[in-house]
């Protein structure tokens, strides 16, 4: 999944999406470790591109993709947030592990849907079997995007990030 087909599968009800590319600065950084608490996905990435989904020019959600390691290479996601902070879907763009696989698939990922910020997900997902590394990347990308998504566009404590910018 590209890019830009990736806002439309976990916002498949908007009719445009606005794309923002924020980069990871330290104020921005400090934002999402802080709503993070003890979960510490790792925070990489450069920038995010960040989109916000519109239905009839009202935003109904926000989307980040986000990169976890699963195993040994990194699994590349898009984490759609409605505007209560709640997940409203989770779309895996790039799977690079050998196994685990199935994390890719819709039975799987349906378990995300109306997860609330700081909600612990370890052991309320259902494992799957040889993917428990590729499971466990899945979460911290869940709980990675809530957080992006908060820091930059549902509680803003400053201007954050500063230097971003907006892409047609």
């Amino acid at each position: 999944m590209t890019v830009e087909q990736a806002p439309g599968s976990v916002f498949p009800d908007a009719d445009a999406f606005e794309r923002r590319d924020v980069p990871l600065t330290p104020e921005l950084r400090t934002a999402i470790e802080k709503r993070l608490g003890s979960t510490r996905p790792s925070l990489w990435e450069a920038s995010y591109a960040t989109f916000t989904a519109r239905r009839g020019g009202t935003a109904i959600g926000y989307a980040v993709v986000v990169e976890e390691i699963g195993k040994h290479r990194p699994i590349t996601s898009i984490v759609g947030v409605r505007p209560d902070g709640h997940v409203q879907d989770v779309a895996v763009m790039v799977y690079r592990e050998a196994y685990g696989g199935e994390v890719r698939e819709r039975r799987f990922l349906d378990q995300y849907p109306g997860r609330a910020p700081g909600e612990p997900l370890a052991g309320r997902i259902r494992n799957v079997a040889g993917a428990t590394l590729s499971v466990e990347a899945l979460n911290r990308s869940v709980q990675k995007g809530i957080a992006v998504v908060e820091a930059v566009y549902l509680h803003p404590e400053a201007p954050v990030p500063l230097g971003a910018s907006a892409t047609p």
